[in-house]
């Protein structure tokens, strides 16, 4: 299939997207990949806090049960209808598999029932293409740090859909660690957001953390004995009597896992003769990571790109955007398209 450029299209191109790989419901219209014409997002973090995180199967009922009322309404924000779209995009992996399946089968089935063209759409791939919607002079090649509850990942975006991983996580996922973290201090979840307030009471030089570095990947991340540091120092406060100041541990937590998170950006943006960074991800929403790569970056001369908090966490517009330049290219999938939970960025099924 002839490949196109985006200056090649006369027409404007209407997506609907839509994202299940978790416990957000999303549906969104994105007209040429950059702009937003509706995003709505259902969250089921009020369900799921009553077991202290995410229940796949609850995951599951509550996107079957949401799907075509936020798709109506991503429609009706947007002033379209399903006539109006040139596609549909859904994510169909990494995730939960039941969560990702609903979503598929809904993109199928309007895909099918309007004749539209397909795209499946990696979720690690929507987060980077979060950084397009509100930064209209970015492109590729640059540097992007994606960090979520599932993923640790140092990425050289080379082209539009083209990715090179630089580093990844070797255990726990920044973000799982800081759940791990924030369920240990007694803050429940989800825990990314309540260990960054928390933080902002605390004395970040407090406690001393340890910093992981691997020596033959010098991108890699481990946070697992971060994780277990923390527990160790709360185990020996209580068995010595000793008083816990959580908003310390949260603020030297945070700024461990901040400090090898920004190192390693800059190392790779130095040794890849690059001067753009930018953040990924549901833990790029993270006050201070932000606040400190974007200190890092204007220090170095290194151009900072980074989403409003609501495109960090999981949504639909980002898929619309990482669709856009897939449909471009001639990228399609057929209705034979499934859930892959592992997927790994760079793979794809067409």
């Amino acid at each position: 299939m002839m490949n196109k450029t985006s200056e090649e299209y006369e027409k404007d191109i209407y997506i609907l997207a839509i994202e299940s790989s978790c416990d957000e419901t999303a549906a969104s219209v994105v007209k040429n990949g950059r702009e937003v014409l509706s995003n709505i997002i259902s969250s089921q973090i009020e369900l799921h806090k009553l077991y202290g995180g995410v229940v796949p199967e609850i995951a599951s009922r509550k996107h079957i049960e949401r799907i075509n009322q936020v798709i109506e309404e991503t429609l009706t924000v947007a002033g379209m209808t399903l006539d109006d779209l040139d596609a549909v995009a859904v994510t169909y992996g990494p995730g939960l598999v039941g969560a990702l399946l609903v979503g598929v089968a809904e993109a199928k089935a309007i895909s099918y029932a309007k004749n539209l063209p397909l795209v499946g759409v990696h979720h690690i791939e929507g987060h980077i293409s979060a950084n397009y919607i509100e930064n209209k002079d970015l492109e590729p090649p640059f540097i992007c740090l994606v960090v979520s509850g599932g993923h640790t990942h140092l990425v050289r975006v080379k082209d539009y859909g083209e990715y090179e991983i630089l580093g990844r996580t070797r255990d726990d996922a920044a973000g799982e660690a800081f759940d791990k973290v924030a369920r240990a201090i007694g803050l429940g979840y989800p825990g990314g957001p309540k260990i960054d307030r928390l933080a902002k009471e605390g004395n970040p030089d407090a406690i001393v953390f340890p910093k992981a570095k691997i020596a033959e990947a010098p991108y890699d991340f481990s946070f697992s004995g971060l994780k277990s540091a923390v527990l160790n120092y709360l185990n020996g406060c209580k068995m010595k009597g000793e008083p816990i100041v959580e908003a310390d541990v949260a603020a030297s937590f945070q700024k461990a896992v901040v400090d090898v998170l920004v190192e390693h950006a800059m190392s790779a943006v130095a040794e890849s003769g690059l001067d753009k960074l930018a953040l990924a991800g549901g833990v790029a929403s993270n006050s201070a990571l932000r606040l400190a790569a974007e200190k890092a970056c204007a220090q170095r001369g290194i151009r900072f790109y980074r989403p409003s908090p609501i495109l960090c966490t999981d949504n639909a517009a980002m898929i619309g955007a990482a669709a856009y330049y897939d449909y471009i290219r001639g990228v399609r999938h057929g209705l034979d398209l499934n859930a892959v939970p592992n997927l790994k960025l760079g793979e794809r099924l067409a």
